[in-house]
C-alpha cells in the first residue's frame, strides 16, 4: 500500500518552497488516498493554536488564510500545470478554520465540525458544485471549500445552539 502519491506532476513542487508547502497542506496533500481528508486533518493543529485567540483575531487570521489561499493555490496550480490538483489542500485548511469560527470548546465539537466540513466538501451541494465547475484559478480552487466551510459553520452553530 502506497502512503504517498506517485503522481509525476507532483515532482514539479517542492516542500522546501513555502508556497508549495502551504498549498500541499504542510505535506498532507501528498497522501496517496483521500488527500482532502488528510489536508483537513492537517488543519487541526493550526486550529488548536488559533482557538484560544479572541474571536476578532481568529476571524482575521481565518480571512488571511482565505485571501492568501487565492494566491497560494493559484501559484501551486500554475507550477504544476494542473487546475485544482487533489494534492492542493490549502483550501481544506481554510475551510476547516471557517467551520470552527466561534465553535464551542471541546474535542466533540471539533470532530463534528470536521465531519460536517468533509460532508459538504465531498457532497458539494448547490451552489458549491456549480462554482467548483465554473470558477477557475486560485479563487476557483478556494471558493468551493470556503462555501463548504460556511455551510458547515452554520450547521455547527445550529447544533451548538441546541446542544451546547
Amino acid at each position: 500500500m502506497k502512503l504517498l502519491s506517485t503522481d509525476p506532476v507532483l515532482a514539479k513542487l517542492s516542500l522546501k518552497n513555502p508556497i508549495h508547502f502551504l498549498a500541499l497542506g504542510f505535506g498532507s496533500g501528498l497522501a496517496a488516498k483521500a488527500p482532502g481528508t488528510f489536508g483537513t486533518l492537517a488543519a487541526i493543529p493550526l486550529f488548536l493554536i488559533m482557538a484560544p485567540l479572541s474571536l476578532p483575531w481568529y476571524v482575521a487570521l481565518t480571512l488571511l488564510s482565505v485571501f492568501a489561499g487565492f494566491y497560494i493555490c493559484d501559484k501551486a496550480s500554475k507550477d504544476m500545470g494542473v487546475h485544482d490538483h487533489g494534492a492542493i489542500v490549502w483550501d481544506e485548511v481554510a475551510g476547516l478554520l471557517i467551520t470552527m469560527i466561534a465553535a464551542p470548546a471541546g474535542w466533540q465539537w471539533l470532530v463534528i465540525g470536521f465531519a460536517l466540513f468533509r460532508f459538504f466538501d465531498i457532497l458539494k451541494p448547490w451552489p458549491i458544485r456549480w462554482l467548483d465547475a465554473k470558477v477557475h484559478g486560485g479563487f476557483g480552487i478556494m471558493i468551493d471549500d470556503v462555501l463548504a466551510g460556511i455551510f458547515s459553520l452554520l450547521c455547527l452553530q445550529g447544533l451548538a445552539h441546541y446542544f451546547a
